[in-house]
Parts: structure tokens; sequence; C-alpha cells
């Protein structure tokens, strides 16, 4: 179970910076930013104090839902804003699943994050502006309406050479953002 990305999930949708969580569940604010990116765990008390913050509780946070959502609202997303990309997981905890869909935003030169050779395949749509997918030494225009698939055995990534912005829906099985 991802608890940081859960925690960082909830301290969200109830509006609240980490500063905010920090001074509530009387934890330092570094702490809590370590925690929403898994690299520290909490204790169960820690986790309680936490948990009592964002107005929720252990057995609601670990209780899985009965029926398999299918439909996801925007307020469902996690968004990971960078200096040169924007990644919406639009799809919670897709990493359970055989595929993962994200939707990647970049800015006017901005590029994606490195992807490594696995044994997957991907998939991506090009909703608005153009992009070039760079695979080894090969570079690849893709253009709005365009798409790519691919086997991913080869490090790759995207980039953004126009002056718009890019937005594109990319798909990988098995999940790897």
């Amino acid at each position: 179970m991802d608890i940081g990305g859960r925690i960082k999930h909830l301290r969200k949708q109830k509006g609240l910076t980490l500063e905010e969580l920090a001074s509530r569940s009387e934890l330092s604010k570094g702490f809590l930013s370590q925690l929403e990116r898994n690299l520290t765990s909490p204790s169960v008390a820690t986790l309680d104090d936490i948990l009592e913050a964002l107005g929720t509780n252990l057995a609601e946070f670990f209780k899985e839902e009965q029926d398999e959502r299918i439909v996801f609202r925007a307020a469902d997303f996690y968004v990971d804003e960078k200096e040169d990309h924007t990644i919406r997981w639009i799809v919670p905890n897709a990493q359970k699943h055989s595929m993962e869909p994200i939707l990647l935003e970049l800015p006017p030169g901005g590029r994606s994050f490195e992807m490594s050779p696995t044994s997957g395949e991907e998939f991506a749509y090009v909703i608005e502006g153009s992009v070039v997918l760079c695979c080894d030494d090969k570079r690849s225009p893709v253009r709005k309406g365009e798409t790519f698939y691919m086997k991913c055995n080869t490090f790759h990534h995207l980039e953004n050479e126009k002056k718009m912005p890019a937005r594109v829906l990319w798909v990988s099985n098995p999940p790897l953002f």
C-alpha cells in the first residue's frame, strides 16, 4: 500500500499545505514530506496522529473499497508538478492493474522523465501540441491527434520543442510511472 501517496492525496483533498498538516499533527514539515514520498515510514501512533489531523482514522484509511470503482473524477487524480513537466495519475492505484494511464503535460521546452528499458509496452496519444519521442539516438515527432505504440526495450522520453504546451495521454503495461 502506498501510505505516503494516500496521505498526500487526503491532505490535498482537504486543501491543506504540508505546513498546515505539520502544525495540526505536531510533526515536522520535513518528516511529512519524506513520508508522502515514501522515503520514511510512520509508527502506528504517528500515523494515527496524522490521520486524526486529516479528519479520518486508521480503520477508514486502510478500508478497502467494496465495489471496484470504474469511473474517476478530477478530484480523484493525483498531480505531480515538476518544473519541466506535470503528471496527472488519472486512475488512482493503477499500479494494482495491468495498465497505468497518465496525463503528461509538457510546457514549451519541457521534458518528461527518462523511462528505463523493461519488457512492457507503451501507448500514447497526443491530445494537444506536439512532442518528440526520443529513443536512444532516434527522434520521432508526434503531433496532435497522432499516437505511438512501442515495446519498452530502450531508454526513452518525450520532449516539447515547440512554443505551445503539449498534453499526452500515456499508458504503460505493466505500470511503470
